[in-house]
């Protein structure tokens, strides 16, 4: 490539086939990180976050936030009003990207995009767990069926109204069987507090 070292072409040629670069993919292949800040100073990449690199010009998803948090977290689960917002259910459109992070886990030290993360463990975590393709990387997303259980479940986070707007357009739309969302309610313990809701609904 005109006017760029073979290291720096190959840092712009990986940029642009990840979409989502950190600087450990670079580590992995031996490239060094100055590299990429070099690629940023010719105004060849774009600095995202703290340690996230975008080739300049790339045509990104409108959910590239969520490649952005998975790349640096990738053991977190996109959840909650940002999983409505990716299987468009309700009417939601959050600033922030809502996480799930295992209990114990570390908040993670993300500048950009703005996070909001709760924390959960046990099956109420690992449960309704689907993997996604999202400018180039596995982003790991709840379900419908569990979304809406989980809306019910922090539903001092997110509003009751938000819950029952999510569980009403979820049935209307098919996103999920009742099947599926009852098992889901009583996986996060809130069989007792949705059920009344769903009945009235189908």
């Amino acid at each position: 490539m005109d006017g760029l070292s073979p290291a720096e072409g190959k840092v712009l040629a990986l940029a642009r086939r990840l979409k989502v670069l950190r600087i450990k993919d670079l580590s992995a292949r031996g490239l060094h990180p100055e590299l990429a800040r070099r690629l940023v100073a010719k105004g060849l990449l774009v600095r995202s976050a703290r340690g996230i690199y975008m080739a300049h010009g790339t045509d990104f998803s409108e959910n590239v936030a969520f490649a952005q948090v998975l790349k640096w977290v990738p053991r977190g689960v996109i959840c909650l009003l940002s999983a409505l917002r990716f299987h468009e259910i309700g009417t939601q459109l959050p600033f922030q990207v809502w996480l799930a992070l295992e209990r114990g886990s570390a908040r993670p030290r993300l500048d950009y995009p703005p996070l909001r993360v709760v924390w959960s463990s046990g099956q109420a975590f690992r449960e309704g767990i689907e993997t996604h393709r999202i400018d180039g990387v596995a982003v790991r997303i709840y379900g419908p069926a569990k979304t809406v259980a989980d809306c019910f479940r922090y539903r001092n986070k997110v509003g009751l109204d938000v819950a029952m707007e999510a569980l009403r357009d979820c049935l209307r739309d098919r996103k999920a069987t009742v099947d599926e969302l009852t098992a889901f309610a009583k996986v996060c313990r809130v069989w007792t507090v949705m059920r009344p809701y769903l009945e009235a609904m189908v």
